[in-house]
């Protein structure tokens, strides 16, 4: 079926189907705010790592509008995932590490898999609170249609199950127990997208919504796009890490060239339709009353370390795998605008992930997080209030890589320490004083001036596994073929 684009999206975002809020559960378990609730909105990029933000310090991207985010919000210096997308957008959307929730590495198009019933989301818990719950983008956490975001609490997604390419992308759009429709829609991804999510907000302005909108963009190299955005990098030289000190990398500086327009070109092109979005908050008066959260799924190296790609890289110009957990690849950006609270221009150094999403969305609707099971994660309520007394010092991550190599990762990361085992091949395992080498260059794993520090570490590591089921010898009882 094909119909003009902004006719269509405006008439397919206006009314909802889907079960009602069941009160008996909201009554049960949550206890209500009697104000007016914030709005949540939350962008997800695909494969932006924080340092592609200028208000990160990058000095040769183009991001007017995520530094202005910055400069009205908080901005969290080190936010970690997982360095893959399903296995990220699993632990944002449950609370819970992926592998608990059954999700390893990236799910590929040909697998029929995805997130599990009984998985519980933010978005069902806050449809059942009386959220209009939405989604907008790349979904990536199953194909099928028991898999899909309108049977994980949202009442409306316009959409792909995994991703599109950057121009004339077919829209799966659903709205609650309503079939749904595949619409075909001309001009760029990323525009198009916007239009969804801004139609979206004008629906439901009256009353407090959620909104996931989950741009595919810019993942490893988004083009084309429109002429305004490309424009900011014609003639434009980068600032290049040192990636010829590698000896496996094969590629020339044009080629790396071309390889950085084809990523921040797009990241560019997110940031002027987010630009659009907060214009549209203004123009309905929302803009005081919803809470902006902006992140990314994963990490990316391009040319850091010498490798392209994320926690899968490989060596640039080469098939050379190299799996990792590099900042590079799980640190992404994070800044989270609330008028009236957030204080403008702020920044936070504590350890965040996005397995503390879940708890924080619940918190801004009024909902208690002890009352779901099993959230690993922390409400960041306090850090975005500036008044948090007691906050964890480690991070701990999990990363059962099955394409293109194979490797077992388990890390612990503190502000200063970082430590890596590798169950493929411990003979690979990483260990980095984050103080003195923050770019992760000299392996010190096994060096004797180092060794209480990697025995505490260790000791951390083998408790957090226990814990959560993520030993070797869980990983055989899961029977992973692989």
């Amino acid at each position: 079926m094909k119909m003009d684009r902004r006719r269509f999206i405006a008439a397919s975002t206006g009314i909802f189907a889907g079960a009602a809020a069941s009160s008996k559960f909201v009554r049960q378990i949550f206890a209500r705010q009697t104000e007016k609730r914030p709005n949540i909105l939350l962008i997800n990029t695909d494969d932006q790592p924080a340092w592609w933000v200028g208000a990160y310090g990058n000095r040769d991207i183009y991001t007017p509008n995520m530094d202005r985010l910055a400069s009205e919000g908080m901005l969290f210096r080190t936010a970690v995932t997982c360095p893959v997308c399903s296995p990220s957008r699993a632990m944002l959307l449950t609370g819970r590490y992926n592998h608990q929730v059954g999700i390893d590495d990236f799910i590929n198009n040909d697998e029929d898999t995805g997130l599990p019933n009984g998985s519980i989301t933010f978005a069902q818990v806050l449809h059942n609170a009386g959220y209009k719950t939405g989604i907008v983008g790349k979904w990536h956490l199953g194909k099928e249609q028991q898999y899909w975001p309108t049977v994980r609490g949202f009442d409306y997604w316009a959409g792909f199950t995994n991703a599109h390419g950057p121009k004339d992308p077919p829209v799966i759009v659903k709205h609650g127990d309503k079939k749904p429709e595949t619409i075909e829609h001309k001009g760029f991804t990323t525009n198009i997208l916007t239009d969804y999510a801004i139609n979206f907000i004008r629906d439901n302005r009256s009353e407090s919504f959620a909104l996931y909108l989950s741009y595919p963009a810019p993942h490893m190299g988004y083009l084309p796009v429109p002429d305004e955005d490309m424009a900011h990098y014609k003639g434009k030289k980068f600032h290049f890490p040192d990636y010829k000190k590698f000896p496996q990398v094969n590629i020339t500086e044009q080629q790396l060239h071309r390889k950085y327009i084809a990523n921040y070109a797009p990241v560019t092109s997110i940031d002027r339709n987010m630009g659009q979005l907060f214009a549209e908050l203004k123009a309905l008066g929302l803009e005081e009353n919803t809470v902006v959260i902006f992140t990314g799924d994963n990490g990316y190296c391009l040319g850091r370390h010498g490798l392209e790609s994320k926690g899968n890289a490989r060596y640039l110009g080469t098939n050379i795998p190299r799996p990792n957990m590099f900042d590079d690849s799980i640190v992404v950006p994070l800044i989270v605008r609330w008028p009236g609270v957030v204080k403008p221009g702020s920044v936070c150094n504590r350890l965040v992930s996005h397995l503390d999403f879940f708890p924080t969305m619940m918190e801004l609707a009024g909902l208690n997080p002890a009352s779901i099971p099993h959230l690993e994660g922390i409400s960041m309520l306090p850090l975005l209030r500036g008044k948090e007394k007691i906050w964890r010092n480690e991070l701990f991550l999990i990363y059962d890589m099955k394409y293109h190599a194979v490797a077992h990762m388990r890390l612990i990361r503190t502000r200063r320490w970082k430590l890596i085992h590798h169950y493929e091949n411990e003979a690979l395992n990483e260990l980095y004083d984050l103080q003195k080498d923050p770019g992760e260059l000299e392996n010190i794993y096994g060096e004797s001036e180092v060794s209480s520090v990697q025995r505490m570490l260790t000791r951390q590591l083998k408790a957090w596994e226990e814990r959560v089921g993520a030993t070797k010898e869980d990983l055989l009882k899961r029977r992973r073929h692989y």
